[in-house]
Protein backbone atom coordinates (compact mmCIF):
# COMPACT_ATOMS: atom_id res chain seq x y z
CA UNK A 1 0.00 0.00 0.00
CA UNK A 2 1.47 3.35 -1.04
CA UNK A 3 1.43 6.12 1.55
CA UNK A 4 1.56 9.79 0.60
CA UNK A 5 0.88 13.15 2.17
CA UNK A 6 0.26 16.72 1.09
CA UNK A 7 3.43 18.74 0.50
CA UNK A 8 1.78 21.75 2.16
CA UNK A 9 1.35 19.82 5.41
CA UNK A 10 4.97 18.67 5.27
CA UNK A 11 6.17 22.26 4.80
CA UNK A 12 3.97 23.47 7.66
CA UNK A 13 5.28 20.71 9.93
CA UNK A 14 8.89 21.54 9.05
CA UNK A 15 8.42 25.27 9.59
CA UNK A 16 6.61 24.65 12.89
CA UNK A 17 9.41 22.34 14.05
CA UNK A 18 12.05 24.89 13.04
CA UNK A 19 10.20 27.74 14.78
CA UNK A 20 9.95 25.80 18.04
CA UNK A 21 13.61 24.79 17.85
CA UNK A 22 14.86 28.33 17.17
CA UNK A 23 12.64 29.82 19.88
CA UNK A 24 13.92 27.32 22.46
CA UNK A 25 17.58 27.76 21.48
CA UNK A 26 17.31 31.56 21.65
CA UNK A 27 15.29 31.65 24.86
CA UNK A 28 17.26 29.07 26.88
CA UNK A 29 20.55 31.00 27.37
CA UNK A 30 18.52 33.95 28.65
CA UNK A 31 15.99 32.01 30.73
CA UNK A 32 18.36 29.55 32.50
CA UNK A 33 20.33 32.34 34.28
CA UNK A 34 16.98 33.86 35.23
CA UNK A 35 15.99 30.60 36.92
CA UNK A 36 19.30 30.67 38.81
CA UNK A 37 18.75 34.27 39.87
CA UNK A 38 15.35 33.41 41.34
CA UNK A 39 16.91 30.30 42.94
CA UNK A 40 14.57 27.90 41.13
CA UNK A 41 16.89 24.96 41.77
CA UNK A 42 16.23 21.23 41.73
CA UNK A 43 15.51 19.51 45.05
CA UNK A 44 17.18 16.08 44.90
CA UNK A 45 15.78 13.06 46.78
CA UNK A 46 17.90 11.99 49.75
CA UNK A 47 17.11 8.34 49.00
CA UNK A 48 18.05 8.61 45.33
CA UNK A 49 21.35 7.58 43.71
CA UNK A 50 24.28 9.26 45.44
CA UNK A 51 25.62 10.43 42.08
CA UNK A 52 22.54 12.66 41.74
CA UNK A 53 23.34 14.72 44.85
CA UNK A 54 25.65 16.92 42.76
CA UNK A 55 22.57 17.97 40.76
CA UNK A 56 21.15 19.77 43.79
CA UNK A 57 20.44 23.36 42.81
CA UNK A 58 20.53 22.83 39.03
CA UNK A 59 17.87 25.15 37.55
CA UNK A 60 14.52 23.44 37.10
CA UNK A 61 11.17 24.44 35.58
CA UNK A 62 12.94 24.57 32.21
CA UNK A 63 9.81 23.05 30.75
CA UNK A 64 8.48 26.61 30.61
CA UNK A 65 10.86 27.20 27.71
CA UNK A 66 9.80 24.42 25.36
CA UNK A 67 6.12 24.47 26.41
CA UNK A 68 6.04 28.16 25.44
CA UNK A 69 7.79 27.28 22.18
CA UNK A 70 5.25 24.54 21.44
CA UNK A 71 2.30 26.87 22.03
CA UNK A 72 3.80 29.77 20.06
CA UNK A 73 4.91 27.74 17.06
CA UNK A 74 1.59 25.86 16.92
CA UNK A 75 -0.33 29.14 16.82
CA UNK A 76 2.00 30.43 14.08
CA UNK A 77 1.41 27.16 12.21
CA UNK A 78 -2.36 27.59 12.38
CA UNK A 79 -2.03 31.18 11.18
CA UNK A 80 0.03 29.92 8.26
CA UNK A 81 -2.59 27.40 7.13
CA UNK A 82 -5.31 30.00 7.73
CA UNK A 83 -7.57 27.87 9.91
CA UNK A 84 -7.96 26.74 13.50
CA UNK A 85 -7.66 22.97 13.81
CA UNK A 86 -9.89 21.56 16.56
CA UNK A 87 -7.58 18.62 17.26
CA UNK A 88 -4.61 20.94 17.58
CA UNK A 89 -6.54 23.01 20.11
CA UNK A 90 -7.50 19.89 22.05
CA UNK A 91 -3.90 18.64 22.16
CA UNK A 92 -2.67 22.07 23.25
CA UNK A 93 -5.41 22.28 25.90
CA UNK A 94 -4.27 19.10 27.64
CA UNK A 95 -0.57 19.89 27.13
CA UNK A 96 -0.83 23.39 28.58
CA UNK A 97 -3.32 22.35 31.28
CA UNK A 98 -0.98 19.70 32.62
CA UNK A 99 1.95 22.09 32.15
CA UNK A 100 0.29 24.61 34.46
CA UNK A 101 -0.36 21.82 36.98
CA UNK A 102 3.32 20.91 36.84
CA UNK A 103 4.29 24.57 37.26
CA UNK A 104 2.28 24.79 40.48
CA UNK A 105 3.91 21.59 41.72
CA UNK A 106 7.42 22.85 40.88
CA UNK A 107 6.81 26.24 42.44
CA UNK A 108 5.65 24.73 45.74
CA UNK A 109 8.66 22.39 45.81
CA UNK A 110 11.02 25.32 45.41
CA UNK A 111 9.16 27.55 47.87
CA UNK A 112 9.16 24.84 50.55
CA UNK A 113 12.63 23.49 49.68
CA UNK A 114 11.20 19.96 49.57
CA UNK A 115 10.86 17.23 46.93
CA UNK A 116 7.05 17.33 47.28
CA UNK A 117 4.90 20.15 45.95
CA UNK A 118 1.21 19.58 45.44
CA UNK A 119 -0.12 16.68 47.47
CA UNK A 120 -1.01 13.57 45.45
CA UNK A 121 -4.72 14.24 46.04
CA UNK A 122 -4.43 17.86 44.92
CA UNK A 123 -2.49 16.94 41.79
CA UNK A 124 -4.90 14.13 40.91
CA UNK A 125 -7.94 16.37 41.44
CA UNK A 126 -6.59 19.07 39.12
CA UNK A 127 -5.56 16.55 36.48
CA UNK A 128 -8.91 14.76 36.71
CA UNK A 129 -10.91 17.95 36.09
CA UNK A 130 -8.74 18.90 33.11
CA UNK A 131 -8.91 15.36 31.71
CA UNK A 132 -12.69 15.10 32.05
CA UNK A 133 -13.17 18.36 30.16
CA UNK A 134 -10.74 17.18 27.49
CA UNK A 135 -12.24 13.70 26.97
CA UNK A 136 -15.84 14.92 26.80
CA UNK A 137 -14.76 17.66 24.37
CA UNK A 138 -13.00 15.12 22.15
CA UNK A 139 -16.06 12.84 22.02
CA UNK A 140 -18.69 15.48 21.33
CA UNK A 141 -16.54 17.27 18.74
CA UNK A 142 -16.03 14.07 16.71
CA UNK A 143 -18.45 13.00 14.01
CA UNK A 144 -20.66 9.94 14.46
CA UNK A 145 -18.21 7.66 12.64
CA UNK A 146 -15.06 8.55 14.59
CA UNK A 147 -16.45 9.35 18.05
CA UNK A 148 -15.11 6.81 20.54
CA UNK A 149 -13.15 4.82 17.96
CA UNK A 150 -9.95 2.98 18.89
CA UNK A 151 -7.66 1.76 16.13
CA UNK A 152 -5.84 -1.53 16.71
CA UNK A 153 -2.07 -1.46 16.10
CA UNK A 154 -0.47 -3.53 13.32
CA UNK A 155 -3.74 -4.00 11.41
CA UNK A 156 -3.06 -1.61 8.54
CA UNK A 157 -3.57 2.00 7.52
CA UNK A 158 -6.32 4.08 9.08
CA UNK A 159 -8.91 3.47 6.36
CA UNK A 160 -8.59 -0.32 6.58
CA UNK A 161 -7.37 -0.89 10.15
CA UNK A 162 -9.37 -2.95 12.62
CA UNK A 163 -11.02 -0.79 15.26
CA UNK A 164 -13.22 -0.79 18.34
CA UNK A 165 -15.98 1.79 18.84
CA UNK A 166 -16.89 2.82 22.39
CA UNK A 167 -20.04 4.66 23.53
CA UNK A 168 -19.44 7.83 25.53
CA UNK A 169 -20.08 6.13 28.88
CA UNK A 170 -17.19 3.74 28.15
CA UNK A 171 -14.98 6.09 26.17
CA UNK A 172 -14.71 8.80 28.84
CA UNK A 173 -13.54 6.57 31.75
CA UNK A 174 -11.23 4.64 29.40
CA UNK A 175 -9.72 7.84 28.01
CA UNK A 176 -9.31 9.27 31.52
CA UNK A 177 -7.41 6.12 32.53
CA UNK A 178 -5.20 6.39 29.44
CA UNK A 179 -4.47 10.08 30.00
CA UNK A 180 -3.64 9.83 33.70
CA UNK A 181 -1.64 6.62 33.25
CA UNK A 182 0.36 8.04 30.36
CA UNK A 183 1.02 11.31 32.15
CA UNK A 184 2.36 9.47 35.21
CA UNK A 185 4.55 7.32 32.97
CA UNK A 186 6.11 10.32 31.25
CA UNK A 187 6.56 12.05 34.60
CA UNK A 188 8.42 9.02 36.02
CA UNK A 189 10.65 8.94 32.94
CA UNK A 190 12.04 12.36 33.80
CA UNK A 191 14.79 11.11 36.10
CA UNK A 192 18.01 11.18 34.07
CA UNK A 193 19.58 13.98 32.05
CA UNK A 194 17.95 14.04 28.62
CA UNK A 195 15.90 10.85 29.11
CA UNK A 196 12.35 12.20 28.94
CA UNK A 197 13.30 14.73 26.26
CA UNK A 198 14.89 12.10 24.01
CA UNK A 199 12.22 9.42 24.36
CA UNK A 200 9.36 11.89 23.91
CA UNK A 201 10.96 13.55 20.88
CA UNK A 202 10.95 10.14 19.17
CA UNK A 203 7.35 9.51 20.25
CA UNK A 204 6.37 12.93 18.88
CA UNK A 205 8.05 12.01 15.57
CA UNK A 206 5.78 8.96 15.38
CA UNK A 207 2.69 11.13 15.88
CA UNK A 208 3.93 13.69 13.35
CA UNK A 209 4.37 11.01 10.67
CA UNK A 210 0.99 9.47 11.49
CA UNK A 211 -0.53 12.92 11.12
CA UNK A 212 1.15 13.45 7.76
CA UNK A 213 0.17 10.00 6.46
CA UNK A 214 -3.47 10.45 7.51
CA UNK A 215 -3.77 14.15 6.57
CA UNK A 216 -4.33 15.18 10.20
CA UNK A 217 -2.82 18.67 10.05
CA UNK A 218 -3.41 19.42 13.73
CA UNK A 219 -1.63 16.28 14.89
CA UNK A 220 1.37 16.69 12.59
CA UNK A 221 1.72 20.39 13.38
CA UNK A 222 1.67 20.19 17.19
CA UNK A 223 3.84 17.06 17.12
CA UNK A 224 6.37 18.90 14.98
CA UNK A 225 6.35 21.74 17.51
CA UNK A 226 7.07 19.26 20.30
CA UNK A 227 9.98 17.76 18.34
CA UNK A 228 11.48 21.19 17.68
CA UNK A 229 11.05 22.33 21.27
CA UNK A 230 12.61 19.18 22.69
CA UNK A 231 15.53 19.14 20.25
CA UNK A 232 16.33 22.70 21.26
CA UNK A 233 15.94 21.87 24.95
CA UNK A 234 18.18 18.82 24.62
CA UNK A 235 21.11 21.10 23.79
CA UNK A 236 20.93 22.19 27.44
CA UNK A 237 19.39 19.08 29.00
CA UNK A 238 21.80 16.32 27.92
CA UNK A 239 24.32 15.06 30.47
CA UNK A 240 25.53 17.00 32.36
CA UNK A 241 22.29 18.96 32.28
CA UNK A 242 22.39 22.73 32.63
CA UNK A 243 18.65 22.78 33.24
CA UNK A 244 15.87 20.32 34.13
CA UNK A 245 12.36 20.41 32.73
CA UNK A 246 10.68 19.79 36.09
CA UNK A 247 7.07 18.71 36.39
CA UNK A 248 6.22 21.77 34.31
CA UNK A 249 7.77 19.99 31.35
CA UNK A 250 7.20 16.31 32.11
CA UNK A 251 3.49 16.68 32.93
CA UNK A 252 3.01 18.82 29.82
CA UNK A 253 4.73 16.19 27.68
CA UNK A 254 2.59 13.48 29.24
CA UNK A 255 -0.44 15.55 28.33
CA UNK A 256 0.80 15.85 24.76
CA UNK A 257 1.41 12.11 24.30
CA UNK A 258 -1.98 11.22 25.77
CA UNK A 259 -3.85 13.94 23.85
CA UNK A 260 -2.19 13.07 20.54
CA UNK A 261 -3.33 9.47 21.00
CA UNK A 262 -6.86 10.13 22.28
CA UNK A 263 -7.78 12.74 19.66
CA UNK A 264 -6.84 10.34 16.87
CA UNK A 265 -8.02 6.98 18.21
CA UNK A 266 -4.45 5.81 18.90
CA UNK A 267 -4.82 4.96 22.60
CA UNK A 268 -3.95 1.29 22.02
CA UNK A 269 -0.65 2.35 20.43
CA UNK A 270 0.66 3.83 23.68
CA UNK A 271 1.81 0.49 25.20
CA UNK A 272 3.84 -0.04 22.02
CA UNK A 273 5.36 3.37 21.25
CA UNK A 274 5.40 4.31 24.93
CA UNK A 275 6.78 1.04 26.27
CA UNK A 276 9.42 2.98 28.22
CA UNK A 277 6.69 5.02 29.93
CA UNK A 278 4.80 1.82 30.74
CA UNK A 279 7.93 0.16 32.13
CA UNK A 280 8.59 3.16 34.36
CA UNK A 281 5.06 3.07 35.83
CA UNK A 282 5.01 -0.71 36.26
CA UNK A 283 8.42 -0.68 37.96
CA UNK A 284 7.10 1.73 40.58
CA UNK A 285 3.91 -0.30 41.10
CA UNK A 286 5.87 -3.55 41.39
CA UNK A 287 8.40 -2.00 43.76
CA UNK A 288 5.78 -0.57 46.11
CA UNK A 289 3.61 -3.71 46.03
CA UNK A 290 6.56 -6.04 46.62
CA UNK A 291 7.89 -3.83 49.41
CA UNK A 292 4.56 -3.96 51.23
CA UNK A 293 3.99 -7.69 50.63
CA UNK A 294 7.47 -8.68 51.85
CA UNK A 295 7.60 -6.13 54.68
CA UNK A 296 10.59 -4.19 53.44
CA UNK A 297 12.25 -6.16 50.63
CA UNK A 298 12.83 -4.55 47.23
CA UNK A 299 12.19 -6.11 43.82
CA UNK A 300 14.39 -3.56 42.02
CA UNK A 301 17.47 -1.86 43.41
CA UNK A 302 15.51 1.36 42.99
CA UNK A 303 12.42 2.53 41.13
CA UNK A 304 11.62 3.91 38.59
CA UNK A 305 13.48 1.35 36.53
CA UNK A 306 16.06 3.75 35.05
CA UNK A 307 17.53 4.08 38.55
CA UNK A 308 17.72 0.26 38.78
CA UNK A 309 19.88 0.15 35.66
CA UNK A 310 21.92 3.08 36.97
CA UNK A 311 22.70 1.25 40.22
CA UNK A 312 23.76 -1.79 38.18
CA UNK A 313 26.68 0.32 36.99
CA UNK A 314 25.36 1.86 33.77
CA UNK A 315 26.01 5.53 33.05
CA UNK A 316 23.18 7.98 32.53
CA UNK A 317 24.15 8.47 28.89
CA UNK A 318 24.14 4.71 28.22
CA UNK A 319 20.66 4.30 29.74
CA UNK A 320 19.30 7.30 27.84
CA UNK A 321 20.74 5.94 24.58
CA UNK A 322 19.32 2.45 25.19
CA UNK A 323 15.83 3.71 26.11
CA UNK A 324 15.79 6.04 23.11
CA UNK A 325 16.88 3.29 20.72
CA UNK A 326 14.16 0.98 22.05
CA UNK A 327 11.60 3.75 21.47
CA UNK A 328 12.87 4.36 17.92
CA UNK A 329 12.51 0.66 17.07
CA UNK A 330 9.04 0.38 18.58
CA UNK A 331 7.79 3.57 16.94
CA UNK A 332 9.21 2.39 13.63
CA UNK A 333 7.47 -0.97 13.96
CA UNK A 334 4.17 0.67 14.91
CA UNK A 335 4.45 3.10 12.01
CA UNK A 336 5.17 0.39 9.46
CA UNK A 337 2.42 -1.82 10.86
CA UNK A 338 -0.04 1.05 10.71
CA UNK A 339 0.90 2.33 7.29
CA UNK A 340 1.63 -0.62 5.07
CA UNK A 341 0.13 -3.80 6.49
CA UNK A 342 -3.39 -4.92 5.62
Amino acid sequence: MKISFESGELITAFLTLSTAFIFTVIMSPWFIPLLKRFKFGQEVRDDGPQSHLKKQGTPTMGGIIFVSAIALSSVIGMLRIGSIDIKALQILFLTLGFGVTGFLDDYLKIKRHKTDGLSPKQKLAIQLVITLVFTVWVFISSDSETAGILYIPFTGAKECALSIKLPIWLFVPFAVFVVLGTDNGVNFTDGLDGLCSSVTAVTAAFFMLMGLFNNEAGLSMVSAAVIGGLLGFLLFNVYPAKVFMGDTGSLALGGFVAAAAVTNGLELFIPVIGLIYLAEVLSVIIQVSYFKATHGKRFFKMAPIHHHFELLGNSETRIVAAFTIVTILLCGAALIGSAYLR
